[in-house]
């Protein structure tokens, strides 16, 4: 009785290659840069609460701005009785720049304003949270 061969084709071996490639190009497409997705995760939170800021000034009809400060940012000019809007970044190195504070109301049309962030880590890569005063906040990838 003849002995038949142990063990895989070549036909086999490709077959399970090919998954292999596959399934690793499937994850690597998959995963983002970690900072990438910190920024945009941040810049999309302060378009938020810079919304949200805007429609707290128009209901109290008491003006709000937003600047930078040290330690984070500070929403001044808020009404008594309205929601604390929060003045710390959610990841320490961002960073944020304005050329004068960003004034959000109380009048429905405010003037164009922007903000633009970067990480201490990637200064080279900036994301902007734009309005031109009458459309919401946005993020924008270039400067508005």
């Amino acid at each position: 009785m003849p002995r038949r061969a142990t063990g895989f084709t070549l036909l086999e071996l490709l077959v399970v290659v090919a998954i292999v490639a596959i399934a690793s190009a499937g994850v690597a497409f998959s995963l983002q840069d970690a900072s990438r997705t910190r920024l945009d995760r941040e810049a999309q939170r302060l378009a938020a609460l810079l919304e949200s800021g805007r429609a707290q000034s128009r209901a109290s009809g008491v003006p709000m701005r937003w600047r930078v400060t040290p330690q984070g940012f500070v929403f001044d000019g808020s009404a008594a009785g309205t929601t604390a809007l929060p003045t710390a970044w959610q990841h320490p190195e961002t960073q944020a720049h304005s050329s004068a504070p960003v004034v959000l109301g109380p009048e429905p049309l405010i003037g164009a304003q922007q903000v633009r962030l970067w990480l201490q880590d990637t200064p080279t890569r900036s994301l902007w949270v734009a309005t031109d005063g009458l459309r919401p906040f946005s993020v924008q990838n270039t400067a508005p």
